[in-house]
Protein backbone atom coordinates (compact mmCIF):
# COMPACT_ATOMS: atom_id res chain seq x y z
CA UNK A 1 0.00 0.00 0.00
CA UNK A 2 1.22 3.16 -1.01
CA UNK A 3 2.33 5.87 1.63
CA UNK A 4 1.98 9.65 0.55
CA UNK A 5 5.90 9.99 1.03
CA UNK A 6 6.96 6.80 -1.34
CA UNK A 7 8.69 7.87 -4.30
CA UNK A 8 6.84 6.12 -7.33
CA UNK A 9 8.75 4.75 -9.71
CA UNK A 10 8.44 3.36 -13.44
CA UNK A 11 10.69 0.70 -14.38
CA UNK A 12 11.30 1.23 -17.98
CA UNK A 13 13.21 -2.37 -19.18
CA UNK A 14 12.28 -4.85 -22.39
CA UNK A 15 14.14 -7.64 -20.19
CA UNK A 16 11.96 -8.34 -18.35
CA UNK A 17 14.22 -10.25 -15.60
CA UNK A 18 16.36 -7.54 -14.93
CA UNK A 19 13.36 -5.79 -14.75
CA UNK A 20 12.38 -7.72 -11.94
CA UNK A 21 15.30 -7.75 -9.84
CA UNK A 22 15.45 -3.94 -9.46
CA UNK A 23 11.69 -4.35 -9.06
CA UNK A 24 12.70 -6.27 -5.88
CA UNK A 25 16.03 -4.46 -5.40
CA UNK A 26 13.71 -1.33 -5.13
CA UNK A 27 11.19 -3.41 -2.39
CA UNK A 28 14.21 -3.54 0.22
CA UNK A 29 14.74 0.55 -0.15
CA UNK A 30 12.41 2.01 2.27
CA UNK A 31 10.88 4.82 0.97
CA UNK A 32 10.36 3.87 -3.12
CA UNK A 33 7.10 1.71 -4.39
CA UNK A 34 7.18 0.71 -8.08
CA UNK A 35 3.98 1.36 -9.92
CA UNK A 36 4.55 -0.10 -13.42
CA UNK A 37 6.92 -2.18 -15.47
CA UNK A 38 7.31 -0.45 -18.91
CA UNK A 39 8.78 -2.97 -22.09
CA UNK A 40 8.10 -0.68 -25.11
CA UNK A 41 8.24 2.75 -25.99
CA UNK A 42 4.37 2.74 -25.75
CA UNK A 43 3.73 0.95 -22.69
CA UNK A 44 6.28 3.67 -21.11
CA UNK A 45 4.78 6.60 -23.08
CA UNK A 46 1.39 5.33 -21.64
CA UNK A 47 2.17 4.63 -18.07
CA UNK A 48 3.98 7.99 -17.81
CA UNK A 49 0.95 9.65 -18.82
CA UNK A 50 -1.20 7.63 -16.75
CA UNK A 51 0.76 6.79 -13.70
CA UNK A 52 3.25 10.59 -13.56
CA UNK A 53 5.75 8.32 -11.53
CA UNK A 54 8.66 10.53 -9.66
CA UNK A 55 11.39 8.78 -11.21
CA UNK A 56 11.92 6.72 -13.88
CA UNK A 57 14.72 3.58 -14.11
CA UNK A 58 15.69 4.04 -18.00
CA UNK A 59 17.44 1.68 -20.41
CA UNK A 60 19.05 2.85 -23.43
CA UNK A 61 18.21 -0.15 -26.27
CA UNK A 62 14.80 -1.36 -26.96
CA UNK A 63 13.25 -2.77 -29.92
CA UNK A 64 11.32 -0.20 -30.87
CA UNK A 65 13.24 2.81 -29.33
CA UNK A 66 16.68 4.31 -27.92
CA UNK A 67 16.00 5.58 -24.23
CA UNK A 68 17.75 8.73 -24.60
CA UNK A 69 15.18 9.55 -27.24
CA UNK A 70 12.10 8.83 -24.59
CA UNK A 71 14.38 11.14 -21.89
CA UNK A 72 14.20 13.68 -24.09
CA UNK A 73 10.61 13.79 -24.81
CA UNK A 74 10.39 13.01 -20.86
CA UNK A 75 12.33 16.13 -20.11
CA UNK A 76 10.39 18.19 -22.63
CA UNK A 77 6.94 17.18 -21.32
CA UNK A 78 7.21 16.39 -18.12
CA UNK A 79 9.23 18.61 -15.89
CA UNK A 80 8.58 17.34 -12.39
CA UNK A 81 9.93 13.23 -13.33
CA UNK A 82 13.19 12.97 -12.81
CA UNK A 83 15.50 9.84 -14.73
CA UNK A 84 18.06 7.16 -13.69
CA UNK A 85 19.68 5.70 -16.15
CA UNK A 86 20.39 2.13 -16.17
CA UNK A 87 22.17 1.07 -19.19
CA UNK A 88 24.99 -1.41 -20.40
CA UNK A 89 25.55 1.23 -22.67
CA UNK A 90 29.31 2.55 -21.79
CA UNK A 91 29.89 4.90 -25.24
CA UNK A 92 31.49 8.53 -23.63
CA UNK A 93 29.07 10.23 -26.24
CA UNK A 94 26.05 8.52 -25.09
CA UNK A 95 27.19 8.93 -21.56
CA UNK A 96 27.48 12.64 -22.21
CA UNK A 97 24.25 13.05 -23.65
CA UNK A 98 22.13 11.66 -21.17
CA UNK A 99 23.77 13.93 -18.66
CA UNK A 100 23.53 17.08 -20.55
CA UNK A 101 19.90 16.58 -21.11
CA UNK A 102 19.58 16.12 -17.23
CA UNK A 103 19.48 12.47 -15.35
CA UNK A 104 20.04 11.93 -12.06
CA UNK A 105 22.20 9.40 -12.45
CA UNK A 106 23.57 6.61 -14.90
CA UNK A 107 24.46 3.11 -13.51
CA UNK A 108 26.04 0.40 -15.90
CA UNK A 109 25.21 -2.72 -16.22
CA UNK A 110 25.51 -5.44 -13.91
CA UNK A 111 24.23 -3.37 -11.26
CA UNK A 112 25.21 -3.53 -7.97
CA UNK A 113 22.46 -3.78 -5.30
CA UNK A 114 24.82 -1.67 -2.79
CA UNK A 115 25.67 1.24 -6.22
CA UNK A 116 21.79 0.94 -7.16
CA UNK A 117 20.55 1.45 -3.42
CA UNK A 118 23.41 4.44 -3.11
CA UNK A 119 21.88 5.97 -5.96
CA UNK A 120 17.77 5.73 -4.94
CA UNK A 121 19.12 7.04 -1.27
CA UNK A 122 20.78 9.77 -3.00
CA UNK A 123 17.23 10.98 -5.10
CA UNK A 124 15.41 10.15 -2.09
CA UNK A 125 17.55 13.03 -0.14
CA UNK A 126 17.01 15.39 -3.22
CA UNK A 127 13.14 14.72 -3.82
CA UNK A 128 12.59 15.14 -0.22
CA UNK A 129 14.58 18.51 -0.11
CA UNK A 130 12.98 19.76 -3.32
CA UNK A 131 9.39 18.98 -1.66
CA UNK A 132 9.91 20.83 1.41
CA UNK A 133 11.46 23.76 -0.07
CA UNK A 134 8.50 23.48 -2.60
CA UNK A 135 6.34 23.85 0.72
CA UNK A 136 7.98 26.25 2.87
CA UNK A 137 9.67 28.33 0.31
CA UNK A 138 8.82 30.72 -2.71
CA UNK A 139 12.17 31.67 -3.38
CA UNK A 140 15.39 29.89 -2.75
CA UNK A 141 18.94 30.68 -0.91
CA UNK A 142 21.94 29.93 -2.48
CA UNK A 143 22.94 27.72 0.32
CA UNK A 144 19.59 25.84 -0.65
CA UNK A 145 20.71 25.40 -3.85
CA UNK A 146 24.17 24.20 -3.05
CA UNK A 147 22.05 21.29 -1.08
CA UNK A 148 20.60 20.37 -3.97
CA UNK A 149 23.10 20.65 -6.48
CA UNK A 150 25.28 17.89 -4.43
CA UNK A 151 24.15 14.86 -5.59
CA UNK A 152 27.31 12.85 -5.32
CA UNK A 153 28.38 10.63 -2.25
CA UNK A 154 31.02 10.54 -0.10
CA UNK A 155 34.62 9.15 -1.73
CA UNK A 156 35.00 7.37 1.01
CA UNK A 157 31.93 5.27 1.60
CA UNK A 158 31.71 4.95 -2.22
CA UNK A 159 35.04 2.76 -2.30
CA UNK A 160 34.17 1.19 0.98
CA UNK A 161 30.56 -0.59 -0.74
CA UNK A 162 33.04 -1.41 -3.49
CA UNK A 163 36.26 -2.73 -1.91
CA UNK A 164 36.50 -6.78 -2.38
CA UNK A 165 36.78 -9.00 0.83
CA UNK A 166 39.90 -9.01 2.65
CA UNK A 167 40.73 -5.44 2.01
CA UNK A 168 39.92 -2.83 4.80
CA UNK A 169 39.92 0.63 4.17
CA UNK A 170 42.13 1.83 6.71
CA UNK A 171 45.05 -0.45 5.93
CA UNK A 172 44.69 0.27 2.56
CA UNK A 173 45.58 3.81 3.07
CA UNK A 174 48.13 2.89 5.28
CA UNK A 175 49.90 1.48 2.66
CA UNK A 176 49.34 4.39 0.26
CA UNK A 177 50.65 6.31 2.49
CA UNK A 178 53.88 4.76 2.78
CA UNK A 179 54.56 3.91 -0.37
CA UNK A 180 53.19 7.82 -1.44
CA UNK A 181 56.67 8.99 1.03
CA UNK A 182 58.83 6.73 -1.17
CA UNK A 183 60.38 8.47 -4.21
CA UNK A 184 61.75 4.59 -5.12
CA UNK A 185 59.41 1.48 -4.99
CA UNK A 186 59.59 -0.85 -1.73
CA UNK A 187 59.17 -4.32 -1.88
CA UNK A 188 55.72 -5.95 -0.09
CA UNK A 189 58.26 -7.43 2.71
CA UNK A 190 59.19 -3.75 3.85
CA UNK A 191 56.01 -2.76 3.57
CA UNK A 192 54.42 -5.34 5.36
CA UNK A 193 56.63 -3.88 8.02
CA UNK A 194 56.10 -0.20 8.19
CA UNK A 195 52.59 -1.34 8.55
CA UNK A 196 52.79 -3.86 10.83
CA UNK A 197 51.13 -6.86 8.57
CA UNK A 198 52.13 -9.90 7.27
CA UNK A 199 54.09 -9.91 3.78
CA UNK A 200 51.45 -11.94 2.38
CA UNK A 201 48.73 -9.25 3.68
CA UNK A 202 50.72 -6.32 2.46
CA UNK A 203 51.28 -8.60 -0.92
CA UNK A 204 47.39 -8.87 -1.05
CA UNK A 205 46.73 -4.75 -0.84
CA UNK A 206 49.98 -3.68 -3.23
CA UNK A 207 47.98 -5.97 -5.81
CA UNK A 208 44.88 -5.07 -5.45
CA UNK A 209 46.58 -1.14 -5.83
CA UNK A 210 47.55 -2.08 -8.87
CA UNK A 211 44.37 -3.64 -10.28
CA UNK A 212 42.86 0.02 -9.50
CA UNK A 213 46.01 1.80 -11.50
CA UNK A 214 46.96 3.57 -8.24
CA UNK A 215 50.31 1.94 -8.08
CA UNK A 216 52.61 -0.38 -10.52
CA UNK A 217 55.25 -3.29 -10.25
CA UNK A 218 58.71 -2.97 -11.08
CA UNK A 219 61.93 -5.54 -10.92
CA UNK A 220 64.41 -4.58 -8.71
CA UNK A 221 67.85 -6.39 -9.94
CA UNK A 222 70.18 -6.88 -7.18
CA UNK A 223 73.88 -8.28 -6.61
CA UNK A 224 72.72 -12.10 -6.00
CA UNK A 225 69.79 -13.81 -6.05
CA UNK A 226 66.71 -12.88 -7.98
CA UNK A 227 64.94 -9.61 -8.97
CA UNK A 228 62.42 -8.35 -6.23
CA UNK A 229 58.78 -6.78 -7.39
CA UNK A 230 59.06 -3.85 -5.96
CA UNK A 231 55.37 -1.25 -5.86
CA UNK A 232 55.62 2.28 -6.44
CA UNK A 233 53.09 4.92 -6.94
CA UNK A 234 52.08 6.16 -9.97
CA UNK A 235 53.75 9.33 -11.45
CA UNK A 236 50.16 10.77 -12.47
CA UNK A 237 48.63 9.49 -9.02
CA UNK A 238 51.52 11.62 -7.10
CA UNK A 239 50.93 14.87 -9.32
CA UNK A 240 47.21 14.48 -8.96
CA UNK A 241 47.86 14.60 -4.75
CA UNK A 242 49.96 17.66 -5.16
Amino acid sequence: MKKNSDIEVLIVEDDLRIAEIQKRFIEQIPGFQTVGIAASYIEAKTYIELLQPDLLLLDVYFPDMNGIDLLKETKQQTKQMDVIMITATKEIHQVQEAISIGVFDYIIKPVVFERFKQSLLAYQDFHLKIVELRTEHHHVTQQQVDKLLRKEIDRSLSEKLYLPKGIDPLTLEKVLEVLSKMDGGLTAEVVAKEIGVSRTTARRYLEHLISEEKIEADLAYGTVGRPERVYLVRKESKQHNV
